[in-house]
């Protein structure tokens, strides 16, 4: 009866060693990849949310806050830019995670 040698076994092991830790290493980085992608949307949604309230407001050349008390750890800032055409301008809106200093910002032009 012929079965395996111990150098067979062995090098079987590594083999299979390598595609494990390529396998869990592939696997983790895709789940930060969606962790990112998730807390993202959550900002973008919020940033959308708080720019429609800006709409509903009178034009104001700055502005900032917190978005307290669902959100403390976020703030917001909004500024108003001239652009090259005069009756044209620029509203950007920042909100930022305080924490680890993640932001997403969102443009609107208006006529002012």
């Amino acid at each position: 009866m012929r079965g395996f040698t111990l150098l067979e076994v062995m090098v079987a092991l590594a083999i299979m060693a390598g595609v494990v830790l390529t396998v869990l290493s592939s696997v983790n980085y895709h789940l930060g990849v969606i962790a990112a992608e998730r807390d993202n949307t959550a900002l973008t949604i919020l940033a959308r949310a708080r720019m429609a309230e800006l709409e509903q407001l009178p034009l104001q050349d700055k502005s900032e806050g917190t978005l307290s008390p669902a959100h403390p750890e976020l703030t917001w800032h909004a500024e108003v830019v001239s652009t090259q055409l005069p009756s044209l301008w620029k509203q950007v809106l920042k909100v930022q995670r305080t924490s680890d200093r993640r932001e997403v910002s969102l443009v609107r032009y208006v006529f002012k």
